[in-house]
């Protein structure tokens, strides 16, 4: 890297110092690994062994006689264990320190804090750097792809059961009290989860790594779930009693909208549904998920981060058109006209509001929402479910390349183009849902962990390193832009962790290609290169997904007829979120 010692700044201007020494450098020893203050795998000679290390942080200090590409007089080894199962004491540390301090050199024992606090106080003036490296360890996660993707989906639900429990606090603030040590375990969960050793080549058998894995999972489920159940079931109990069965319609994000809601529904049929506040009708419509009988609504006006009452009522609802009209393999409503084919990729989808604009082109052979069909064709008819005034789903269901369920949705009063995918099938090799736009050499920004990166190397306007940097993962938080001029295509995301761009590879990245692989899972590193050229038998990650055999993934998709509004993505991704699109209920 350009700077062994720096500080990392944020796009918000906040910043973090960084520490991470070039390798080799005396006489073939290293700094710049994960084990900086060992050289040798014996213990028990760890303080002899250390002497070569403090001799090497003295060479990296010698700012004098040689021209330094480290040029602090403050440098630190971090690390001995390495990936050890063993734990190590300091006894060795303090008497390394002890014989290493002369009148000229101090040596410390430090806790890794320690070291950052010197380079404050002695006023080091460091260079600063706002790019990205990409992802390379981090994408191991995608191993056990389903796994993440539950850790995920409790996130974006424990927005909402957050909000429901900061209303009900507010009259019983005590409620959840007893919750707290799940919630200490689910936040010590979330912090291991995404843990070092995903590549899971270790000592840790995968098996055992697998199920801890799955365990860490768990526990984040499980607190988000009763905190969800007991907040929403608690603002029930506070509400109002009517002669009519009656639920509330939950929004959890800061500024009033409108959606569809859905609610369980055991009673007879039909009925009307209530706007208790205005006393209007809500279009409704009754379908099945799940083998479960759930009443669809179209709430409008939601408070922000509160809620509106709806009754049910027995009688027969207004009549209101069809969400959306279907003939053959094409459906459309008031904004957009799909083809859905048997495969379950999409090869139309014309932007009636931008003069019948097509927004699918064919990239490698590759469609829109295309795992990899080899047919188009190939697959069961297409199937209307569920539909109504609300919204209506086509569904494609296929085994090519692999057994897989598609099911599009358009809404009557939504600019969403909502996307649910499935593979109800183990697989062990690299698996990629594409999304080939038809733009002209469009830029693609997408949401980081915190900040929105504009997917091109820092030469050319970008956020990414244009040196020591992996290019074929970016990370695929809450949504992607791909925006040519003042037109571009939001692609809400919600289960998978990274995309590619195009024919990104490691060493280069493909800055205007139009197409989006989304990374259903797999091992990312299958192989690597030894020194001879020769391909290693090394793959990082757990094989074949752990034996799992059903996968969600849920997508969305929107256009803008204006430049890229990174505000305007985000609330567009938010409010995708079939987490009850960030609305739930409780009757």
């Amino acid at each position: 890297r350009r700077h062994q010692l720096y500080n990392y700044i944020g796009l918000d201007a906040t910043g973090v110092m960084m520490k991470w020494y070039n390798r080799p450098i005396h006489n073939g020893r290293t700094l710049g690994g994960y084990a900086e203050a060992r050289r040798e795998k014996v213990a028990s000679e760890a303080a002899d062994d250390m002497v070569t290390v403090i001799a090497d942080l003295d060479k990296m200090c010698d700012t004098i006689s040689r021209p330094s590409k480290y040029p602090y007089n403050i440098a630190g080894a971090f690390g001995f264990g390495w990936d050890d199962l063993d734990t190590y004491v300091s006894p060795a540390f303090i008497e390394a320190a002890k014989k290493g301090t002369t009148a000229n050199r101090k040596v410390r024992v430090s806790n890794e804090e320690d070291f950052f606090e010197d380079v404050v106080q002695n006023k080091i003036k460091l260079p600063a750097e706002a790019v990205s490296y990409g992802n390379e360890w981090d994408t191991y996660c995608v191993s056990m792809n389903e796994t993440t993707a539950k850790v995920r989906r409790s996130t974006e639900k424990l927005r909402t059961a957050e909000a429901l429990a900061t209303i009900v606090s507010l009259s019983d603030k005590n409620f959840a009290k007893h919750l707290r040590p799940l919630k200490e375990t689910a936040w010590d969960a979330f912090g291991l989860y995404w843990e070092h050793d995903w590549t899971a080549d270790g000592p840790v058998s995968q098996k055992a790594r697998a199920e801890w894995q799955i365990k860490l999972q768990q526990q984040i489920t499980t607190y988000t779930d009763t905190l969800f159940s007991l907040a929403a079931n608690m603002l029930g109990n506070q509400l109002n009693k009517s002669a009519h069965q009656r639920f509330f319609v939950f929004n959890a994000l800061s500024w009033v909208r409108s959606d569809v809601a859905d609610v369980l529904y055991t009673g007879t049929y039909p009925v009307k549904v209530v706007d208790v506040t205005t006393n209007k009708e809500a279009a409704s419509q009754l379908i099945t998920k799940g083998g479960k009988k759930i009443l669809r609504i179209h709430a409008e006006n939601l408070p922000s981060v509160g809620y509106k009452v709806f009754e049910i009522r027995q009688g027969t609802p207004a009549e209101r058109p069809l969400a959306a009209v279907v003939a053959g393999d094409y459906f459309s409503n008031n904004l957009y006209r799909v083809r859905l084919t048997r495969s379950g990729a999409i090869t139309d989808i014309f932007d009636k509001l931008a003069n019948n604009r097509q927004l699918v082109k064919t990239v490698d052979g590759k469609f829109l929402n295309d795992l990899g069909t080899t047919d188009v064709n190939d697959g069961e008819p297409l199937v209307i479910e569920n539909g109504g005034p609300g919204s209506v789903p086509l569904k494609a269901g296929s085994e090519n390349p692999i057994l897989h369920t598609v099911r599009i949705t358009l809404f009557a009063n939504s600019p969403r183009i909502e996307i649910e995918d499935s593979i109800q099938a183990n697989y062990g090799d690299l698996k990629l849902w594409s999304f080939s736009f038809n733009l002209e050499n469009p830029t693609t920004r997408h949401e980081e962990l915190g900040a929105i990166l504009t997917a091109k190397k820092e030469t050319r306007g970008g956020h990414y390193a244009a040196q020591n940097a992996r290019y074929d993962w970016q990370t695929f938080n809450h949504f992607a832009d791909m925006s040519d001029g003042n037109y571009g295509i939001t692609l809400s995301n919600m289960d998978c962790s990274f995309f590619r761009l195009g024919k990104s590879t490691p060493d280069s990245l493909w800055e205007n290609s139009p197409q989006l692989n989304a990374l259903a899972g797999g091992q990312t590193d299958r192989y690597t290169l030894n020194p001879q050229g020769h391909k290693d038998t090394l793959m990082l990650g757990i094989y074949n997904q752990y034996g799992q055999n059903n996968f969600q993934y849920q997508f969305a998709l929107s256009t803008h007829a204006t430049a890229f509004d990174p505000v305007a993505a985000m609330k567009f991704s938010l409010a995708s979120k079939p987490v009850g699109k960030q609305n739930d209920y409780r009757q």
